[in-house]
């Protein structure tokens, strides 16, 4: 994969980033995002846990995702608390497409779709400084989820950068 020019890998143009509430989203690629998160977080993660939660059918939720071909590649999960604040969560990446930039992509349109809210998401521990990078700082003590350590994560309310 070519790198720009911080070195860092750059995603494939024919990799389209989308979003849109679940209640949108047609049923073949719907089934591909949550079979995506299944995969990565109950699978390969070994959590058992309910990951259909019932968030991704609030209104106000979005799902992002990349897929190529129609493959979806990568997803995260966009919500909106009741205080104002925004949530990224659900974050994953099919293991076949890690290191392409996919999942900055998708934090990117995040970002862009919450606006000016305060964002917060639990990052688990090895990935805080990825987090930092788009402005995330720590905000509070590690925790275990599901056996894994994480760090819950603040960013300001306020424009992007």
């Amino acid at each position: 994969m070519p790198a720009d020019r911080l070195g860092q890998p750059r995603a494939d143009p024919a990799t389209a980033v989308r979003d849109a509430p679940a209640a949108d989203i047609d049923g073949p690629t719907l089934y591909r995002i949550l079979a995506l998160r299944v995969d990565v977080f109950i699978v390969e993660q070994k959590c058992i846990y309910s990951e259909l939660d019932g968030r991704d059918l609030e209104p106000s939720a979005r799902l992002v995702w990349a897929e190529r071909a129609g493959e979806v590649l990568a997803t995260l999960r966009l919500l909106f608390d009741d205080d104002g604040t925004a949530r990224i969560g659900r974050v994953a990446t099919a293991a076949s497409a890690r290191g392409n930039g996919l999942a900055a992509r998708l934090m990117e349109r995040a970002l862009q779709l919450a606006g000016d809210r305060s964002v917060v998401l639990n990052a688990q521990s090895y990935l805080t400084d990825w987090y930092a990078r788009f402005g995330f700082e720590r905000a509070g003590e590690e925790f275990l989820d599901d056996g894994i350590p994480h760090i819950p994560m603040r960013r300001a309310a306020g424009p992007l950068d």
